[in-house]
C-alpha cells in the first residue's frame, strides 16, 4: 500500500511540483496551501507523513510541526520541514526542537527528497517493532520501546533523530564513529550523494543541550574523525 503523504506549501506552483512527483514516485499525496486546513487534515485523512514549508502565512511550518507532534492518540508521525528562507543554524535547530524529524533547504533535489523520505518512513516503521529493554546510565533511563530519555527522572525532549542518534552512540560506546557511518545509519542517507557533516553537527548540538552538562560532557568529538560516547 502507498504511504501517504501530506503537502504543506503556501506557493500553489511549488505544490503542484511536488505534488505530481511524490505521485509519480507511488506516494498518495493530499495537499493545501493553508497551514490551518493542513492541521484538520493531519487529524482526520491520517498521513504516514507531513511535508512542509517553514515560511506561511498564520500557522507557520515550526507551529505544525509542534501542533502535529501533541495529536493525542495518535501514533506518532514524522514530519519534515522544508525552507528556501529559514536557513541560518537558529532557524534549524529551531526546527528540530520543534520536534522536525528533518529539517531541508530548498531548492530542493527530488531525487535526494524522496529518498529522505523512505527513509523517514522506513525508521518509524522499524521504531515500532522495537521491543528492547529500557537502559540506564549516567542518569539517564533510556525506554527504546516508548522511545523516551528521562534525566534524572525528568523527560528529556527529544526529537526522533536525536533518540536515534543517542541510541547509536550508546551502542556503540567509546568507539569513534565516523561523520558518514552515522548519516548512513541513523539518517539512511547514502553518503556517496550526501555527506554533509552540518547534519550531525546540528544534532549533536541540540542533544547535549537537552541533556544538560554532565551527560553532555561524555559525547566527545574527535577532531577529524567523528563523534564518541564514553
Amino acid at each position: 500500500m502507498s504511504k501517504k503523504i501530506l503537502l504543506v506549501d503556501d506557493e500553489r506552483h511549488v505544490l503542484e511540483v511536488m505534488r505530481c512527483y511524490l505521485e509519480n514516485h507511488g506516494f498518495n499525496v493530499i495537499f493545501t496551501d493553508s497551514s490551518s486546513e493542513a492541521l484538520l487534515l493531519a487529524r482526520e485523512a491520517r498521513p504516514d507523513l507531513v511535508l512542509t514549508d517553514a515560511d506561511m502565512p498564520g500557522l507557520d511550518g515550526f507551529g505544525l510541526c509542534k501542533a502535529v507532534k501533541s495529536l493525542a492518540g495518535r501514533t506518532p508521525v514524522p514530519v519534515i520541514i522544508m525552507s528556501g528562507r529559514k536557513t541560518s543554524d537558529g532557524d534549524i535547530i529551531s526546527g528540530y526542537d520543534g520536534g522536525a524529524d528533518e529539517y531541508l533547504l530548498k531548492p530542493l533535489s527530488f531525487p535526494v527528497l524522496v529518498a529522505i523520505i523512505n527513509a523517514v518512513l522506513r525508521r518509524y516503521s522499524a521504531c515500532a517493532q522495537d521491543n528492547s529493554a529500557r537502559v540506564s546510565t549516567l542518569g539517564m533511563v533510556i525506554d527504546p520501546a516508548a522511545r523516551t530519555v528521562l534525566v534524572d527522572s525528568k523527560p528529556a525532549p527529544l526529537t526522533r533523530k536525536e533518540f536515534d542518534l543517542l541510541a547509536l552512540l550508546l551502542e556503540k560506546e567509546n568507539r569513534v564513529l565516523s561523520v558518514p557511518y552515522i548519516l548512513e545509519t541513523v539518517w539512511g542517507y547514502d553518503t556517496a550523494s550526501y555527506n554533509d557533516p552540518h547534519t550531525v553537527e546540528v544534532h549533536i548540538y541540540s542533544l547535549r543541550k537537552k541533556l544538560g552538562p554532565a551527560i553532555a560532557a561524555h559525547i566527545v568529538s574527535v577532531m577529524g574523525h567523528g563523534y564518541k560516547f564514553e
